[in-house]
């Protein structure tokens, strides 16, 4: 490629970053120095779920356990506005509005894609925000980028089909389960179609990967590389929680967890490959699908009457 062009895509993707940070500037979730300011809320809209990870169960009524698809319970569209706008009197810093869980979001589209309609009506500055496993997100994409949603979260364990299917026990789509590496693959197939998708759209993506030593952990250098060139913004490398009695099937065979030196030896190479320390998370508490309040200081129990 010419040097004038190679310098006009380097001024161009500088432009892209400088516009992506400006936006960030208040999600907690994208941006560390935001974590301590700004608070966020998770309605739990979504219960249905169309891939079952061997790390997830989806259990309610678990208020002592802060973990990814924890809720108490599943409410309605309407009662997720009521409850933003009784957490709003309480917590002015409220920033973003997010929907992870407890299964996953555009497996309920109807309900998730209501949410964010009321949301918007009824609040035009929240930011919108959407975690998925990203299989329907090439359907949905535009929908929720036409209502606001500019921060995407899409799970993505490994980009090799050989190691999701131990990851993933099966993966659902219109109404036909697939196992093993084809569901692997169909999954990574809409994942990289979907992000692709998002980025072109201007949306912001973030990768969440889930470090599985056993399985997983001398490749997610790769799914860095991959997501890199995808446009992905930042990458959030998170550890494996898996205790016998969370009743999922990491736990229940006696998978082990990642100790901090492989989190941190992971997140420090991420960061070669993404570029910078601001595009790998470290500050992630893989919350509850039903957290408020600012990151590590969840204040769901405060707010047990919104919504009911």
């Amino acid at each position: 490629m010419p040097n004038g062009q190679c310098e006009q895509r380097h001024a161009k993707e500088q432009q892209r970053m400088a516009d992506i940070k400006k936006r960030i500037a208040n999600h907690p979730c994208f941006c560390a120095k935001a974590h301590g300011k700004y608070a966020r809320i998770h309605l739990p809209v979504a219960p249905a779920c169309n891939v079952q990870c061997n790390y997830c169960n989806r259990k309610y009524d678990c208020s002592n356990e802060s973990r990814p698809g924890v809720t108490s319970r599943v409410i309605t569209p309407q009662q997720a506005l009521e409850r933003v706008k009784l957490v709003q009197e309480k917590l002015p810093t409220l920033s973003v509005v997010g929907i992870a869980g407890p299964g996953d979001g555009l497996a309920n589209p109807d309900a998730t894609l209501r949410t964010f309609e009321l949301i918007r009506e009824h609040d035009p500055n929240l930011k919108l925000c959407l975690s998925t496993n990203g299989l329907m997100l090439p359907r949905y994409a535009a929908d929720l980028v036409r209502l606001g949603v500019e921060h995407l979260t899409v799970t993505m364990n490994a980009i090799d089909p050989a190691i999701s299917a131990s990851i993933y026990k099966w993966v659902a789509l219109d109404g036909k389960r697939y196992y093993g590496e084809e569901g692997a693959s169909l999954l990574l197939e809409r994942q990289l179609e979907g992000i692709g998708r998002t980025v072109e759209l201007e949306g912001i993506v973030k990768v969440n990967t889930v470090l599985i030593p056993e399985i997983n952990g001398t490749h997610i250098l790769e799914v860095s590389k991959k997501i890199r060139e995808l446009g992905v913004f930042i990458h959030n490398i998170v550890p494996l929680i898996c205790k016998p009695e969370h009743g999922t099937y990491f736990g229940e065979i006696g998978l082990r967890e990642p100790d901090t030196a492989e989190l941190d030896q992971a997140r420090e190479a991420g960061t070669a490959v993404m570029g910078s320390f601001s595009r790998v998370m470290k500050h992630c508490k893989q919350c509850r699908a039903d957290a408020v309040g600012l990151l590590g200081q969840d204040l769901e129990l405060n707010f047990q009457e919104v919504g009911q």
